[in-house]
């Protein structure tokens, strides 16, 4: 048996990634782009940083919520002839639930799950019935509770869960739909997170994860986003050929 030359997995072909401005998701974009990719639909709330980036391959930049469905609308006619996609936007947030506003729980849940099933639907309108390959971010925050993070841990379980369900409703015209599910990733998404924030102010960034990462993980360190990264492409890939469904535990050890 031979394997799919990673160096061209995506040749010629194009995707959406969504959250795409800056950690995982700018981290899948370039991944992409070094392995082939033609061309990319790149989404992201945030349309300076959008911008910004600059990848050797065309680009079809979109800034907008992920929670809008107009945003979805009007991007259809940009999807056309995509191959596949990356859901990754996302936004964190911690409380315990009796503290928990609805407001709070309702903004995690928008972008998280809201968004997610509208980029999932746009997507596999655009595939139109053609094989394709979709990978969704989740976290093993979606499968192991902790306190204080209802909110996200319920979004990305729901989450997992809808991915099943497309890769059943995808599978006749050969559609793949799956999960990764990293713990921590040194992504801009801690600095939402006050505990975080504080320490990083006190001692560093690259020092607060890894004081998180050794209390946190057995293997001692969180993933940067290049390897979530490399791990979604191959998801994306031809030698995953066989994986739909599946939800792809990358967490250090965080779940044993």
């Amino acid at each position: 048996m031979t394997l799919p030359d990673a160096a061209a997995a995506f040749d010629g072909r194009a995707y959406l990634v969504t959250g795409a401005a800056s950690g995982i998701g700018l981290a899948c974009a370039q991944h992409l782009t070094a392995n082939g990719a033609a061309r990319l639909v790149l989404v992201d709330s945030d349309a300076e940083a959008l911008a910004r980036v600059d990848l050797g391959c065309t680009l079809d930049l979109l800034p907008g919520d992920v929670a809008d469905e107009a945003l979805w609308d009007e991007a259809a006619a940009v999807l056309t002839g995509i191959d596949g996609a990356v859901i990754n936007a996302g936004v964190a947030g911690a409380g315990a639930i009796a503290a928990l506003s609805f407001a709070a729980w309702r903004r995690i849940l928008a972008v998280n799950l809201d968004g997610a099933f509208l980029t999932l639907r746009a997507a596999m309108r655009a595939l139109d019935g053609r094989a394709g390959a979709i990978v969704a971010v989740a976290s093993a925050a979606g499968i192991k509770a902790e306190p204080g993070v209802a909110a996200y841990g319920a979004s990305k379980a729901g989450l997992i869960q809808l991915v099943k369900v497309a890769a059943k409703e995808g599978a006749a015209q050969r559609l793949r739909v799956n999960a990764i599910a990293p713990a921590g990733v040194e992504t801009p998404v801690w600095d939402a997170v006050p505990m975080f924030a504080e320490r990083a102010a006190t001692i560093g960034r690259e020092a607060a994860f890894a004081e998180l990462a050794a209390l946190a993980t057995p293997l001692g360190r969180y993933a940067k986003p290049d390897e979530v990264a490399a791990q979604v492409g191959f998801l994306l890939s031809d030698a995953a050929a066989l994986m739909t469904g599946t939800v792809l535990v990358s967490d250090g050890g965080y779940l044993l």
